[in-house]
């Protein structure tokens, strides 16, 4: 697939990827995720970042009809990033409370835990998911 580094019209650098919608993106997606922010002097919140990669990625392939997701990087500024995944799918996703013994439905709390915050931004053809990391900060 594709991926590209770019600076946005905002100024702001920027690196996405284009990926199969399947289960084996993920890795390529952390992978993206930690270049990024070694790149960027971001290293102590790499770990963090590839969690949070790895379950919008994971949800993106559970509930898209798509056939490819795009993950997004972007450095909003000093020890900032936003963590986006792009799918075809317009519902919006909802957190849920999952009992002890359920297999699914821990991703977006894992996402609230570790982001300072985190949004969907409807499209004509689809949504991003993102949550945002601040190096030092809690929950991120």
């Amino acid at each position: 697939m594709t991926s590209t580094a770019t600076v946005r019209p905002t100024g702001q650098p920027g690196y996405s990827e284009t990926l199969p919608c399947t289960a084996e993106s993920a890795r390529r997606a952390r992978r993206l995720v930690r270049t990024a922010l070694i790149g960027w002097g971001l290293e102590g919140i790499a770990g963090d970042g590839e969690l949070i990669v790895t379950e919008l990625v994971a949800n993106a392939v559970q509930h898209t009809w798509g056939h490819h997701v795009r993950v997004i990087v972007t450095h909003l500024g000093p020890g900032r990033v936003r963590i986006g995944v792009a799918d075809r799918c317009r519902t919006r996703p909802v957190r849920r409370a999952p009992g002890d013994d359920d297999a699914c439905g821990r991703g977006l709390a894992l996402l609230e835990a570790l982001a300072v915050c985190w949004g969907t931004d409807p499209k004509r053809w689809g949504k991003v998911v993102w949550g945002e990391l601040a190096a030092g900060a809690a929950g991120g």
